[in-house]
C-alpha cells in the first residue's frame, strides 16, 4: 500500500524515514491568557506587579497570576480544590488571598509558593491588610473580627467582638462588609456592618463612634421611590471609606445612597446624596427619577447596586476625589466609572458644617469614566504611582476596571481617556481586554522580528516590576508570530516564542476600526501575514478586505482628515486613516469593499499577492505592486468542471445547489502536470470539497495575470481544511517564496505535490488534475492539519481529530505514526481554531480565553506546570513610611501609635521578633556599617548609629527603649504645651488689667465732666 500510494502520488522517497512513534509525544511549553473569569485585582506600587484572581468553573480551577514587566509571570494555584479567589492583597513581601471556601492562603513573592493555609472557623466576608503590618484582620459573618498572624503563620489570640451589638443589642445578626484601617492612623479601624459603620480605637479596646443612617417619612431616599417616601427606613450598608486625612467617611448603601459623615466631633450626617442627587434623606428634597421607556405607563427606573468606593487622594492628601462603581441608572445612556474631584478639603478648624455639607454637595467636578456600551463595572484596581498607603489610592495615574462580563478595561485618571494594554500589560491580560475572539500563527525570519519593532506614543508603563529568567535561544529558527483577533475589531501580533528565549518581546497593534472608516461593528474573521514582506491582510464579517504594509506615519501627532467613503467593489487607498499616535508599524494602505458576504479565506503571500474568497461565492486576486485587481471570479465557475477528476464521486444531485465558497488559499511554486516549467500557483479549496488551481503569469504589458489551470472534486460536501505544496523530492514546503520565485527567471524546475486536507480524508496529488492517492477517516472528523519538520529526520502530516487525538501520518504512505490524547490540555470543542505550525507547534484554547503551547516532537513534560525562574520580589524596593496623624489631630489630644505598637496590642508580650523585623534590623545595621567604614563614626546617621549599637539587645529591651524615648518627646511636647497655657495665660491677664484701667478711666473721666471738673 505504501508503495502504491507513492506511485499515485508522484513522490517516489519515503519523507517521513527518520521519524519513529516514541518522537511524538507533545511537551506541554507555556499557557497564553487567562484560564477562567477574572474575580478581582491587585496592584502593588512598591514593586510594580499586579496580580489577578479567577473563579473556579467548568474551563479551569481559580488560581492567582501575577504579572510583572515585558513577559515577567508566576501562577499561584489555590490549595484548597474547586475554590474561586475571592478577595487579593499585597504585604510587603507577601500575597494574602481569601478564596471562596473562606480559607485565607499566604504566597510568598520572593519564593514563589505558598506559605501557609489557613480554614478559620467561620465564613471570612472580609479581609483587611496594611503594608506595614504583619497581621491580616478577619471580618466574619457573625460580626467579629479575627486577627491572622502571617509571620507566625496562625491566627492571634486577638478578637474584636461585634461592636454593633453595643449598640443594638436586639440585632441578631449584622455581618461584616468592609474594613479599613485609618489611613493615617493605624490605631483606629472603619467596621463596615450591614446594619450601619464603626469606628474602632486599638488604644482603648472599644467602638468610638456608630454611625447609622435612616431616611425619615418624605423623604426620597437613594432610589427615589415614590411608593417608599411615606415610611422610615433604613437601608443596609454595602460600601464604607476613610476620608485620605481621616476628617470623613463616606458610607454607600443597597438604595444607592452616597453618606458622608463626620469623625472627629459629634459624628453627625453631613451629607445623603447620590451620583445624580443631595440630600436625598431630607424631607421634601426634589429628585430626578429616571423614568423606563418601556409601553404602557411609565415606571421608576432601577438603580444599579454600589459595587465598590474609594476615596482617592491626589499628591496633596488634602486634594481628594471619590471613585464610584455602580450607583446609576439603568437606564442612562452612559455608563461608566462616576469620578467626583472634590478638590481641596475644607479646614476642619476653621469651617463650619454649611461649608461641609456644600463641600459634600457640590464636588469641583464631576465626570463619567466611559465604558463600552451595555459594559457595567463590577470592581477596579488603582495603579498609585509610588505609594501603597491611604488604601492604595495616592496620587494614582491610572485605573483597571473588570466589566461583569470578566474583560478588563484600563482607563487613565482622572481623565477617563483609554489606555491600551499594548505593551503596557502582560500579553496574557490582553487576551481580556477585551476578550480574544480567534487566532492565527505565521512564522517570520528572526532578523525580520528583530526589525519588527513599532514606534508609538504612550504613557508611563503601569507594569515595572519583577525580572525575566534566561532561557535557551534559538538564532537559527523562524519566529512563529501570533496574531490575535479581538471582540472591538483589535489584532495584536507578538512572538510566542517555543519555549524559549523571547529577544523581540514587544507586541503590534493593528487598529482595524480606523483603517475601514467606523468604529461599530468590526468584526475581522480571517487574517494573513506574509513575515518576509512585512504585509498584514485581513477580512472581516461586512466584507471588507484590509492590507497593512510596515512603514512610517509621516503625520504622527495629528488626527487624520475624515475618511472618504469606500467605494464597493473597487480599491481604496486608506494610507491616512492611520493612528495619531503611531510612528512607525503596520500602516493601512488598500480596502477593498467586495460586499460579497463576510470573508471566508485570505492569502498574503511572500511576493506581492493577495487572494480572498467570500461566503457569496466570489473570489478576487490582487496584485500589491499596484495595487490592482488582477482576477475576480466565482468558485461556482469551476466547480461546474471539477467532474473530470473527481476522486470520490459527483454525489447526489442536489449538491450543484449548496451555497459554496472557498475556505483555504494557497500560493505555491511548481511544475503542473503536463508543463515543462515552474510557475506560480494559486490553489483555493471550497466547503464542497472542489479544488482549483490558477497560474500566475506575467503579461507582456508588464503586469501579471490569473489563467485558470484545472480543478478537481476530492471530497465531495466535505470542506477542505489545509493545502500544503511539497517539493516531492525532498519534502521542503514548495511555498511561493521571494527566492523560489527569483529563480524562476533562470528556469527553476520545481518537481511538487499537493498534500490536501478534508474533514474525512487526505489527498496527495500532482496538481492540477491528477487523482494521486488519499486516504479516508471512517470514524472521527479531521479539525485542523498540517505539514511538521522534526529535527532533519523528515516531515509528517500532523492533525487533530474530533476524538481528541492527535495523529502523525507518514508521507506519501499515509500510514498513521502515532496518535496521543490531548485532550486533557485542549479544549477538544475548539479543534478546529487551533494552529499547527511548521516546526511542530500545536497552540490551542484551553478555554475561552486562554491557549497552550505544545510541540508536538517533545517527551511528554509538562513545562508549564513547572515554576519558571522570572523574579517577582525586589528587596531593594522599599515600602514608604506610613502617613501618621495630622498637627490638628495631635493637638486635639489624638494618641497616635505605629505598626509596632499595634503589633504588641494585637500579640501581646509574648510574641518573638518578625521576620520582617529581623531583616529590617540586619538591613539598617547593614547600612550603618557600611556609612561607618565610609565615612568613620561623624559619617553614621544617628538613627543607623542607634541601630548598630542595639544588636545584642534583646526585643523587649529595644520596645522598652522606644516607647521612653517617645515618652520624653511627649514629655517635651507637653512642656511647651504647658508653656504656650502658661504664657497665655499671662497674656490674658495683661489683657483684663488693661481693660480694666480704660474703664475706670473713662467712668472718672464722666464723673468729672458731670461735676464740672
Amino acid at each position: 500500500m505504501a508503495f502504491l500510494r507513492g506511485k499515485q502520488s508522484g513522490i517516489q522517497n519515503d519523507l517521513s524515514a527518520g521519524i519513529a512513534p516514541d518522537n511524538f509525544n507533545p511537551d506541554d511549553l507555556a499557557r497564553f491568557g487567562i484560564n477562567s473569569q477574572i474575580s478581582t485585582l491587585a496592584y502593588d506600587p512598591v514593586q510594580s506587579l499586579l496580580a489577578v484572581g479567577t473563579k473556579s468553573s467548568e474551563f479551569a480551577p481559580g488560581q492567582i497570576y501575577i504579572f510583572g514587566q515585558q513577559r515577567v509571570q508566576a501562577t499561584f494555584p489555590l490549595p484548597r480544590q474547586g475554590a474561586g479567589v475571592k478577595s487579593l492583597q499585597f504585604v510587603a513581601d507577601k500575597l494574602v488571598c481569601l478564596d471562596s471556601k473562606h480559607d485565607i492562603a499566604v504566597y510568598s513573592l520572593e519564593l514563589k509558593k505558598l506559605l501557609s493555609s489557613h480554614s478559620p472557623p467561620g465564613i471570612v466576608t472580609v479581609l483587611c491588610t496594611d503594608p506595614m503590618l504583619d497581621y491580616a484582620l478577619l471580618g466574619m459573618q457573625t460580626g467579629e473580627i479575627l486577627a491572622y498572624d502571617l509571620d507566625r503563620e496562625t491566627l492571634a489570640p486577638f478578637r474584636i467582638p461585634n461592636l454593633w451589638m453595643g449598640l443594638d443589642p436586639r440585632t441578631k445578626i449584622s455581618t461584616i462588609v468592609s474594613l479599613h484601617f485609618h489611613p493615617r492612623d493605624i490605631g483606629s479601624l472603619l467596621v463596615g456592618y450591614t446594619h450601619g459603620a464603626v469606628i474602632y480605637s486599638f488604644k482603648l479596646a472599644k467602638a468610638l463612634r456608630h454611625f447609622q443612617y435612616e431616611i425619615p417619612k418624605g423623604a426620597p431616599g437613594g432610589d427615589g421611590d415614590p411608593a417608599l417616601m411615606a415610611t422610615f427606613r433604613r437601608p443596609r450598608l454595602t460600601q464604607a471609606a476613610w476620608h485620605p486625612t481621616g476628617t470623613f467617611i463616606i458610607t454607600g448603601h443597597e438604595d444607592s445612597s452616597l453618606v458622608f459623615w463626620d469623625t472627629l466631633k459629634d459624628g453627625r450626617m453631613i451629607m445623603a446624596r447620590t451620583v445624580t442627587d443631595t440630600n436625598v434623606a431630607t424631607p421634601g428634597a426634589p429628585v430626578v427619577r429616571p423614568m423606563s421607556s418601556g409601553r404602557g405607563v411609565p415606571t421608576m427606573a432601577v438603580k444599579e447596586p454600589l459595587f465598590r468606593i474609594v476615596w482617592c487622594a491626589n499628591q496633596d492628601p488634602e486634594d481628594t476625589a471619590i471613585l464610584i462603581a455602580g450607583g446609576q441608572s439603568t437606564q442612562s445612556p452612559s455608563k461608566g466609572l462616576t469620578l467626583f474631584e472634590m478638590g481641596r478639603t475644607p479646614v476642619y478648624a476653621t469651617s463650619t458644617w454649611e461649608a461641609f455639607s456644600q463641600y459634600c454637595e457640590s464636588p469641583k467636578r464631576q465626570r463619567i469614566l466611559p465604558t463600552p456600551p451595555g459594559a457595567e463595572v463590577i470592581d477596579f484596581c488603582l495603579i498609585p504611582r509610588a505609594s501603597p498607603h491611604f488604601a492604595g489610592a495616592h496620587d494614582p495615574l491610572a485605573v483597571i476596571a473588570l466589566l461583569s462580563s470578566g474583560e478588563l478595561l484600563t482607563l487613565s485618571f482622572p481623565s477617563g481617556m483609554p489606555i491600551s494594554p499594548t505593551n503596557q500589560l502582560h500579553p496574557s491580560l490582553t487576551f481580556v481586554h477585551p476578550f480574544l475572539k480567534s487566532i492565527n500563527v505565521a512564522q517570520t525570519s528572526r532578523e525580520r522580528w528583530l526589525g519588527m519593532t513599532e514606534r508609538r506614543q504612550q504613557g508611563p508603563p503601569v507594569l515595572r516590576g519583577g525580572a525575566e529568567s534566561l532561557r535557551s535561544l534559538r538564532r537559527y529558527e523562524s519566529r512563529n508570530i501570533i496574531q490575535t483577533i479581538h471582540a472591538d475589531g483589535t489584532i495584536r501580533l507578538w512572538d510566542t516564542g517555543h519555549g524559549d528565549e523571547v529577544e523581540n518581546g514587544m507586541l503590534l497593534q493593528v487598529d482595524v476600526a480606523r483603517a475601514v472608516g467606523r468604529f461599530g461593528e468590526v468584526d475581522v474573521t480571517k487574517t494573513s501575514l506574509a513575515g518576509a514582506s512585512g504585509e498584514l491582510a485581513l477580512g472581516l464579517r461586512s466584507g471588507e478586505l484590509v492590507v497593512f504594509r510596515w512603514g512610517n506615519n509621516s503625520h504622527a501627532g495629528r488626527e487624520p482628515p475624515a475618511p472618504r467613503p469606500n467605494q464597493p467593489g473597487q480599491l481604496t487607498n486608506v494610507s491616512d486613516r492611520i493612528e495619531p499616535a503611531l510612528s512607525e508599524g503596520l500602516i493601512p494602505t488598500t480596502l477593498l469593499a467586495q460586499q460579497d458576504g463576510p470573508v471566508t479565506a485570505i492569502r498574503m503571500s511572500e511576493v506581492g499577492f493577495l487572494a480572498a474568497g467570500f461566503e457569496g461565492g466570489s473570489i478576487s486576486v490582487i496584485d500589491m505592486r499596484g495595487p490592482a485587481i488582477i482576477y475576480s471570479a466565482s468558485v461556482s465557475d469551476f466547480s461546474k468542471s471539477s467532474g473530470k477528476g473527481s476522486l470520490r464521486g459527483r454525489g447526489n444531485s442536489s449538491a450543484g445547489v449548496k451555497p459554496e465558497w472557498a475556505t483555504h488559499i494557497e500560493f505555491s511554486v511548481m511544475t503542473l502536470d503536463g508543463d515543462d516549467y515552474s510557475s506560480i500557483l494559486l490553489h483555493i479549496g471550497t466547503n464542497l470539497g472542489h479544488l482549483a488551481t490558477f497560474k500566475i503569469v506575467p503579461d507582456p504589458s508588464g503586469r501579471y495575470t490569473v489563467q485558470y489551470a484545472g480543478s478537481l472534486t476530492l471530497d465531495s460536501g466535505n470542506r477542505i481544511l489545509h493545502i500544503s505544496p511539497l517539493n516531492a523530492d525532498t519534502g521542503k514546503p514548495a511555498s511561493a517564496t521571494q527566492q523560489t520565485v527569483s529563480g524562476l527567471r533562470t528556469g527553476l524546475r520545481l518537481n511538487g505535490v499537493l498534500l490536501v486536507v478534508t474533514t474525512t480524508s487526505i489527498h496527495i496529488f500532482r496538481p492540477a488534475t491528477s487523482k494521486g492517492a488519499h486516504k479516508s477517516f471512517d470514524s472521527y472528523f479531521c479539525d485542523s492539519a498540517s505539514i511538521c519538520r522534526y529535527q532533519d529526520s523528515g516531515y509528517a502530516l500532523v492533525a487533530l481529530f474530533g476524538d481528541g487525538y492527535a495523529r502523525a501520518y507518514s508521507i506519501p504512505a499515509l500510514r498513521e505514526i502515532a496518535a496521543v490524547n490531548i485532550s486533557n490540555t485542549l479544549n477538544v470543542r475548539r479543534f478546529s481554531e487551533a494552529v499547527i505550525t511548521p516546526t511542530g507547534h500545536i497552540l490551542g484554547f484551553t478555554g475561552p480565553s486562554e491557549l497552550a503551547l505544545l510541540n508536538v516532537w517533545g517527551v511528554g513534560d509538562d513545562h508549564a506546570a513547572r515554576l519558571n525562574g522570572d523574579k517577582l520580589f525586589n528587596p531593594s524596593a522599599l515600602i514608604p513610611p506610613r502617613p501618621t496623624i495630622s498637627t490638628v489631630a495631635w493637638v486635639t489630644g489624638t494618641q497616635y501609635i505605629t505598626p509596632s505598637d499595634l503589633t504588641l496590642l494585637i500579640s501581646g508580650p509574648g510574641r518573638p521578633v518578625s521576620k520582617r523585623m529581623l531583616q529590617q534590623q540586619a538591613l539598617e545595621a547593614e547600612t550603618a556599617r557600611k556609612a561607618g567604614r565610609a565615612g568613620g563614626k561623624a559619617a553614621v546617621p544617628p538613627g543607623a548609629a542607634g541601630a548598630a549599637g542595639t544588636d545584642q539587645e534583646t526585643y523587649w529591651a529595644y520596645m522598652q527603649r522606644q516607647v521612653q524615648e517617645r515618652t520624653e518627646k511627649l514629655g517635651l511636647v507637653g512642656d511647651g504645651v504647658e508653656n504656650l497655657e502658661a504664657n497665655s495665660a499671662g497674656w490674658m491677664e495683661d489683657v483684663n488689667k488693661y481693660v480694666n484701667k480704660q474703664k475706670r478711666g473713662v467712668a472718672t473721666s464722666v464723673l468729672k465732666a458731670k461735676f464740672g471738673f
